[in-house]
């Protein structure tokens, strides 16, 4: 099953990043900042990862997405990838979701909406669902924290192993980056807690609770390219090309 919810909070990384490169002195006065932007990415990476386990059976897979953002805060998006997860799901997955994003206090930043997962060429009658989340993030000395939550209430897509009922699962993270001075290199760690039918080994031994985490770096290459490298792992059996330690490269264009 796939479990992905990275679009979202990509969105967000790089439109914080986008906001804080911007100095406030070089707004035109007699051009206000637009009510409507639109941004959007494409990537390839050498193995569609997320929350540790692997959705593309360990192959490369492209990547992209748009996002529509409003002065207020508000936004809508979609994000997709190619897909290896079996005929349930097809080859591809369209991830739609939308939200808010703002400063709620100085320094504070909040990120909450819903996500919808669809799978358009999937076989599978009960594969796509909902999960609200909802993230805060802020600078601490050079460091850029953020912590969040996913929670998918119980849904036809979410089944108990135990007694084929609809199942819920939570989703939990930390994330922290800091850039290195003088150089356009960002250190990167992440660790996250599933408990429910999402969890990384639930579909390997039944586990219904495990953790996933990375460490990382990514850097600019040359106007909108950048590339990242990360290893990746999740706690619980390793099973290779899905739930197996692994090293992740990612080469991304924003536009």
């Amino acid at each position: 099953m796939s479990t992905s919810v990275r679009g979202v909070f990509a969105a967000s990384l790089l439109a914080c990043s986008a906001f804080a490169a911007t100095p406030a002195f070089a707004q035109d006065e007699t051009s206000p900042p637009k009510e409507i932007t639109v941004t959007g990415n494409v990537a390839l990476t050498s193995d569609y990862r997320f929350r540790g386990v692997s959705q593309s059976g360990g192959d490369i897979a492209v990547q992209g997405g748009i996002t529509i953002s409003h002065s207020s805060g508000f936004y809508i998006a979609t994000w997709a990838s190619s897909l290896d997860v079996g005929d349930a799901y097809g080859s591809t997955e369209v991830d739609l979701f939308g939200g808010w994003t703002g400063e709620v206090s100085p320094g504070l930043t909040l990120d909450a909406g819903l996500l919808y997962y669809a799978y358009p060429n999937g076989r599978g009658a009960d594969s796509e669902f909902f999960e609200p989340y909802a993230s805060v993030s802020g600078q601490a000395g050079p460091a850029k924290i953020k912590v969040g939550a996913a929670y998918a209430w119980k849904q036809d897509a979410l089944p108990n192993f135990y007694t084929g009922r609809k199942d819920d699962n939570l989703y939990v993270y930390g994330n922290v980056d800091i850039g290195v001075p003088s150089t356009p290199l960002t250190v990167s760690g992440h660790i996250g807690y599933t408990d429910g039918s999402l969890a990384p080994c639930y579909y390997c031994n039944a586990d219904k609770s495990g953790w996933d985490y990375s460490i990382g770096a990514s850097m600019t290459l040359f106007g909108p390219l950048s590339a990242s490298v990360s290893y990746v792992g999740v706690s619980g059996a390793s099973v290779d090309s899905y739930t197996d330690d692994t090293v992740v490269g990612t080469l991304t264009a924003t536009f």
